[in-house]
């Protein structure tokens, strides 16, 4: 009896297979589930159901749990898009003071999903790190991710390569940041006045010298007594002077030098202004007279 139907299922479609006579075999051209099958089941295929009538009506069904056609009846199906990946901390050029810093990224894949064991991270020439090193939470879609170096990093600039790939083996476009580590805040030489500087002027002129060569430029304030904070310019060689009029008795005056990653130096110099002349209050001479060519005895009382 001739076969009189050959219909073959896939993912819910119907398709109805046209005799080939040169092949002698029953044929069709179908187009594929426009998703990946890695999630369709636990053997990452779509099942395929084949049914053949002949005339009498007689119907012979055979799918992928056929002991002998089974393998033949599984379609995989895999996507062509790769998985997005994002970093999230730290940010292009960021300075950061912590030597060991948290990088955070996130990696996504809409259809075959995130394969966990691809993604990993680089540090500047290091070895690619992947594993449980990595922390990796369950999202929509994908993966949060966190890493912690366990060797601190120098101060100086830094990059970072994420990579990671889907469960279908496109592998997405490998993200990197550069940063900057900061951990040693600018030095601050205060060149004058000295510390503990006695005088009777009341024009005082602060100066001194900045630098800081992972977070330069290095801003500088300056603060006399109970008085604003003031901002001061800094030269290109981290050189500054303010001038200062200073109060009558003890002035305290505070220089702070802050570089760009928000690390600071501060250096206190107290000056007294003095403009009282001292008093002298008595002389004596003893002896008074006194014979020539013999020694006596001044005595000055003075006070300020």
């Amino acid at each position: 009896m001739a076969v009189k139907t050959t219909q073959a299922i896939i993912n819910g479609v119907t398709t109805t297979l046209t005799y080939n006579s040169s092949t002698g075999k029953w044929e069709a051209t179908i187009t594929a589930p426009s998703k990946s099958s890695y999630n369709n089941n636990d053997g990452h295929y779509y099942p395929v159901t084949v049914k053949a009538t002949d005339e009498a009506g007689n119907l012979t069904t055979k799918d992928d749990t056929d002991s002998v056609l089974g393998a033949s009846l599984k379609l995989k199906v895999k996507e062509k898009v790769a998985p997005v990946s994002t970093i999230t901390y730290p940010s292009a050029s960021a300075l950061i003071t912590n030597n060991k810093p948290t990088i955070t990224w996130k990696v996504t894949d809409d259809d075959s999903g995130v394969n966990p064991d691809t993604i990993g991270i680089t540090i500047d020439s290091g070895s690619k790190v992947t594993g449980s090193t990595i922390t990796k939470t369950a999202i929509t879609g994908g993966y949060q991710c966190s890493y912690t170096p366990s060797t601190a990093l120098a101060d100086g600039s830094h990059t970072i390569k994420i990579d990671a790939s889907d469960n279908d083996g496109n592998a997405a476009s490998q993200k990197s940041v550069a940063f900057k580590i900061d951990t040693v805040p600018p030095t601050l030489n205060v060149t004058a006045p000295v510390a503990g500087l006695i005088t009777n002027k009341a024009a005082c002129t602060v100066t001194g010298v900045t630098n800081d060569i992972t977070s330069s430029p290095v801003s500088v304030t300056v603060k006399l007594n109970n008085g604003a904070a003031e901002a001061v310019a800094v030269g290109a060689d981290g050189s500054f002077s303010k001038s200062l009029t200073l109060a009558a008795g003890t002035n305290t005056i505070t220089i702070v030098a802050t570089d760009s990653a928000g690390k600071s130096t501060t250096v206190t110099r107290t000056v007294i202004l003095d403009t009282v002349a001292p008093t002298i209050k008595s002389v004596t001479l003893t002896p008074n007279p006194v014979d020539a060519g013999k020694t006596y005895v001044i005595s000055v009382e003075v006070t300020d």
